[in-house]
């Protein structure tokens, strides 16, 4: 049976959630109920350098109102905080809080183990064949974690 163009995007986003909602559901079992893929996004540009609502807008590719929500959220959760900017005693800067970096780190974990686990499934060859695949076909750094745009635009 031949599948169309649009069975492929449904299949790969479909990949996509199941990923990121298997990760949601173990954060969540690991005490960061509160965390959205959103947030990774936006934390990640932080950690970057996107020290602003408007730095971290033009990095995620959403308004710099959507972005001040998400770093009120961040900073409400404590996995962000507004300190001094050192050179202007006016201007507060963003940066990731300790708990911020551990529910990054406890992330890249989860995502390293639901790999295996599909390695698992599927065989360790078949899994790395299907990611040599999907590299030549969208390039290393297809989608950069810190601009995300159409995820970013869905804050749960």
């Amino acid at each position: 049976m031949s599948r169309s163009g649009a069975d492929l995007a449904l299949l790969l986003l479909g990949g996509y959630r199941t990923l990121v909602e298997a990760a949601q559901v173990e954060l969540a079992e690991r005490g960061y109920d509160d965390f959205r893929p959103v947030h990774d996004f936006a934390m990640r540009a932080i950690a970057a350098g996107a020290d602003s609502a408007s730095e971290l807008g033009r990095r995620t590719s959403v308004s710099k109102q959507a972005a001040a929500k998400t770093i009120a959220v961040l900073v409400e959760r404590g996995y962000v905080a507004r300190e001094p900017d050192p050179g202007d005693a006016r201007r507060k800067r963003l940066q990731v809080t300790p708990l911020g970096f551990d529910v990054l780190r406890q992330g890249e974990t989860i995502f390293d183990e639901l790999r295996a686990s599909w390695a698992r499934r599927i065989g360790s060859a078949e899994l790395a064949a299907l990611e040599s695949r999907l590299r030549e076909l969208v390039g290393d750094d297809a989608v950069r974690a810190d601009a995300p745009g159409w995820v970013a635009q869905a804050e749960g």
